[in-house]
């Protein structure tokens, strides 16, 4: 039985709807579960690209990939190892502002951890990290002691350390 590992399929698509859940459904139907997902406007004008993370064999992931490909609005799907993409996650911490002026502490996990302030109300303030997804769990780990109000994470962003050649793919299709 081939290895289970964690793999970035990026897909270049035109933004049409019902194009997520007919993508969500390909996953569905084989049992996929998403680590993560993260949509945005793509690198070509009027192209999206849909940012998946999942954890399964390089076979599965190749005809997960081809599968992707056959819906219409799909113009090319990639998948990645992780050691050939350079990504990031960025999360955001609420925390009660007494902390942040009553105990040290706190401003000391943020200085070590290359967080940011990202603002400071009479109630609360907002802590903003972007890294590696262990590195925005390491802090989270270090602020639950003193209360999270709120957090949030993003979906992984990535991009390739070698070319994906979109562009020249879709000279074909008038973009």
């Amino acid at each position: 039985m081939e290895e289970k590992k964690a793999y970035t399929i990026s897909v270049y698509t035109e933004n049409n709807l019902g194009l997520m859940n007919r993508i969500s459904a390909i996953f569905l139907k084989r049992h996929i579960n998403l680590e993560s997902i993260t949509a945005s406007q793509s690198e070509i004008k009027n192209v999206f690209r849909f940012v998946f993370v999942i954890k399964l064999s390089e076979d599965k992931v190749r005809k997960l990939v081809g599968q992707i490909e056959k819906q219409i609005e799909v113009i090319k799907a990639y998948y990645h190892t992780d050691e050939e993409t350079i990504h990031q996650e960025s999360a955001l911490y609420k925390i009660a502002t007494n902390l942040l002026f009553d105990d040290r502490q706190i401003q000391n996990i943020i200085k070590k951890s290359n967080a940011n302030i990202v603002t400071v109300a009479k109630d609360y303030f907002v802590i903003e990290k972007t890294g590696r997804r262990i590195e925005t769990e390491q802090l989270y780990d270090e602020l639950t002691p003193y209360g999270i109000k709120q957090f949030v994470r993003s979906g992984r962003i990535s991009v390739s350390k070698e070319a994906m050649n979109i562009s020249n793919t879709l000279q074909n299709f008038n973009y």
